[in-house]
């Protein structure tokens, strides 16, 4: 299974209205990938992303508060979801499993989102990569991640009915989840999506639950090297 094989997720019905929010936004963001793989993010404006997707800025800040959001997909409505569902799913289940069951399908949404955001999924992959590699980018990295961290900590203690002024466990958890994230976002992007991400998440779970043993299955996935990338 590759990034190109993943299926789009069906979203219910929706009004044109919304149909046309989604587009629009989802335009921006390929924009703004599309612009900053190319010239990097210093050299790029919001007005430059605004003009490339065909919208005045003001429009552009109705989706994103900066640059670097679209770049990111930032959106604190899904930020908070995430949490929500931390608190609530897999009732009577452990934190662990509930935060898990959360990531796996997080993973699979940000799968699916790429290859909605138009042209080879692949190819948008490669941009997303190298966006991310800028270093201009890094301390806006380091807050988008923060942001879900402390979402994900509180939403733990939230659920364990526990105080994290008290209880390191919450902070503790959330960190791991945030180091999850980041080790299977980077090697996912590096494998070129021949692994899926929900699948390394899922698979980064289950050795965090076992302890981390060095045999542990996630060792054990297959990158399928790029077309031509052995070639010579």
């Amino acid at each position: 299974m590759t990034l190109a094989d993943t299926a789009p997720v069906v979203e219910p019905r929706t009004s044109l209205r919304e149909r046309k929010k989604l587009a629009t936004r989802r335009s921006l963001r390929r924009h703004a990938l599309d612009l900053v793989a190319q010239r990097g993010f210093m050299h790029v404006t919001v007005e430059d992303i605004a003009e490339a997707a065909d919208v005045s800025p003001r429009t552009f800040f109705n989706y994103f508060p900066s640059k670097e959001a679209a770049l990111f997909g930032a959106d604190p409505e899904r930020i908070a979801r995430m949490r929500e569902r931390v608190v609530h799913e897999v009732p009577g289940g452990s934190a662990l499993s509930a935060l898990r069951q959360v990531l796996v399908a997080e993973a699979r949404m940000v799968t699916n989102e790429l290859g909605e955001l138009g042209g080879d999924p692949l190819d948008m992959l490669r941009r997303m990569k190298v966006v991310r590699a800028d270093p201009h980018l890094r301390a806006a990295q380091s807050a988008h991640m923060a942001n879900i961290e402390c979402a994900l900590a509180e939403a733990l203690a939230e659920r364990l009915g526990t105080d994290p002024a008290r209880d390191p466990y919450p902070g503790l958890l959330a960190s791991v989840a945030s180091a999850v994230i980041r080790a299977t976002t980077v090697f996912w992007a590096s494998s070129g999506g021949s692994v899926p991400l929900d699948q390394l998440t899922d698979r980064a779970f289950q050795a965090l639950a076992g302890g981390l043993p060095e045999n542990c299955s996630l060792r054990q996935v297959t990158v399928t090297p790029a077309p031509g990338k052995d070639e010579e």
